[in-house]
């Protein structure tokens, strides 16, 4: 019996090494993969260098390797680079040797210098649910195999090199709720097959042309296509979309009326300048207050007077289009109360702005109503930005041919 007590601790003694002793604490298949990701990459600066922790004669890769997150031994989380703002980032390109990494739940790759395609094989990661590959260098097009992920939540390849069209259908991507393309060299039609749960939608900075399409996302909260070449109504689309927080359609060809259905205090950021809009704006009850709303119409067609609705934005601009007749005298009051900090509408037809000449806005307002059709403009050139020029009013004769125009 005695000699039971005395062998149990060397087999304990002889068993301790092979779960703390030298043998890497990460899976072999892991190991590996993680060795040809780091020969495809290289860091750009000597002085912040990401693989200098990356010691493959490490006891415990999770722990020392910096970007790892590890689960039982596997690889869950890979987050290459640093993300400092003084760090240049990395450079070579993407191993498909990341495939391998089989309990991937989390693909980072932060700004630098990478090239060539993004690997097809991780379409081979199933648990995968967030890929983060941007401000790099990528080129190709998107996989469309990526889409197949049954749990993919994030995809943003925003900023980068990437060409060909948007892969169809997105909606093979069911749980797919945040989608960022911005800042590529994607071209075709806007996708109209969009996965039914999606709340975050980003394509802005593309070559996308075409119509918006008919139905989208009901639950979109956050929808971005600026700089395209979109164009069409865009009532059809926007009008069911109650979550709606943020629009940026800016910077296209769209055309007809702004959508009154976007002209509410939900819609926090509205940013349609740029475009062919026509049509006056809505009529409706002002807005309430609304800290750090935006809205911007600008370099537009809209026409008729300036009503109420808007008067409780921060920032309103309503420059560059054709408004004319008089403006409400909310607009005023929510200046002079600080509820309203930025009101453009200078390069209008506007002949009156409810404020007697001399009269005192706060020092933080930014009021501009220069080059316009009122006989005594009520404020100077103080407060405009540079691209309203140095005149205060518009020559009396395009005043006169655009009146005689409206009759």
């Amino acid at each position: 019996m005695a000699q039971n007590w005395v062998v149990l601790p060397i087999l304990l003694l002889l068993l301790l090494p092979q779960c703390h002793g030298g043998s890497p604490q990460i899976h072999p298949t892991d190991l590996a993969a993680l060795r040809q990701i780091k020969n495809s990459l290289t860091d750009l600066s000597s002085a912040a260098q990401f693989f200098s922790t990356w010691d493959f004669s490490s006891p415990d890769p999770c722990s020392s390797f910096a970007g790892l997150t590890c689960s039982d031994s596997r690889v869950t989380i890979l987050t290459l680079g640093t993300g400092l703002s003084d760090s240049p980032g990395l450079a070579g390109s993407l191993s498909p040797a990341i495939s391998h990494l089989s309990a991937l739940t989390q693909l980072i790759l932060f700004a630098g210098i990478v090239t060539g395609p993004i690997p097809p094989d991780l379409a081979a990661l199933r648990r995968l649910r967030v890929i983060s590959l941007t401000n790099n260098r990528l080129t190709g097009p998107i996989p469309p195999e990526l889409l197949r992920l049954p749990d993919l939540h994030t995809l943003d390849l925003s900023r980068n090199r990437l060409s060909g069209a948007v892969p169809a259908p997105l909606a093979a991507a069911p749980r797919l709720k945040i989608l960022v393309l911005a800042g590529n060299r994607i071209s075709g039609q806007f996708p109209g097959d969009l996965p039914p749960d999606l709340i975050h939608l980003d394509l802005s900075g593309n070559i996308l042309s075409g119509e918006l399409p008919t139905t989208l996302p009901p639950a979109l909260r956050y929808l971005s296509a600026a700089s395209n070449r979109l164009w069409g109504p865009l009532s059809w689309s926007l009008d069911p979309l109650s979550d709606l927080a943020y629009v940026d359609l800016s910077m296209n060809e769209f055309s007809g009326p702004v959508p009154g259905s976007l002209l509410r205090p939900g819609v926090a950021t509205l940013l349609l300048q740029r475009n062919n809009l026509s049509g006056g704006i809505p009529a409706s009850a002002p807005w309430p207050a609304v800290e750090g709303s935006t809205v911007d119409l600008s370099h537009n067609f809209l026409s008729g007077e300036v009503g109420a609705a808007l008067a409780g934005v921060e920032t309103l601009f309503l420059n560059n289009n054709r408004l004319s007749g008089g403006v409400a005298t909310e607009y005023v009051e929510s200046v002079v109360v600080g509820t309203m900090k930025t009101l453009y509408l200078q390069h209008n037809y506007l002949t009156g702005f409810p404020l007697e000449v001399g009269s005192a806005l706060p020092d933080a307002a930014a009021v501009c109503v220069s080059y316009n059709c009122m006989a005594a403009p009520p404020l100077g050139l103080a407060a405009c930005p540079v691209s309203a020029g140095d005149q205060l009013s518009r020559p009396a004769y395009q005043c006169a041919g655009f009146h005689n125009s409206l009759d």
